[in-house]
């Protein structure tokens, strides 16, 4: 089941986490094939110059898009999709492994 967050204003921003898509859907995707990041708990400022698709194996995330006081929150067994043009602050609870692809720009 995909759940979409609005962040601010901009509906072309919102984030959308996929809550554990199957095995299927992962498969068609390829994201075993796809380069891993991982980083340890802390905080991070990023800005997405293109559209991230990420599927995360651990971890726990709060992410505050800039100007927003709501969190989107997503963690182990969810696909995310983060837009490009979205600058925000990562709270990392939980040491984070992902899957990630970026768009061609």
């Amino acid at each position: 089941m995909a759940t979409t967050s609005q962040t601010g204003s901009d509906p072309n921003l919102s984030i959308i986490v996929e809550r554990n898509p199957s095995d299927a859907r992962l498969s068609e995707l390829g994201i075993r094939s796809w380069p891993k990041w991982g980083c340890p708990p802390g905080k991070l400022k990023l800005r997405y110059d293109a559209r991230e698709t990420c599927y995360f194996v651990k971890g726990k995330v709060k992410v505050y898009p800039k100007g927003s006081q709501e969190a989107v929150e997503f963690g182990a067994g969810d696909l995310v999709i983060l837009p490009k043009g979205l600058s925000c602050t990562w709270d990392v609870s939980v040491a984070v492994d992902k899957y990630y692809k970026f768009d061609p720009p």
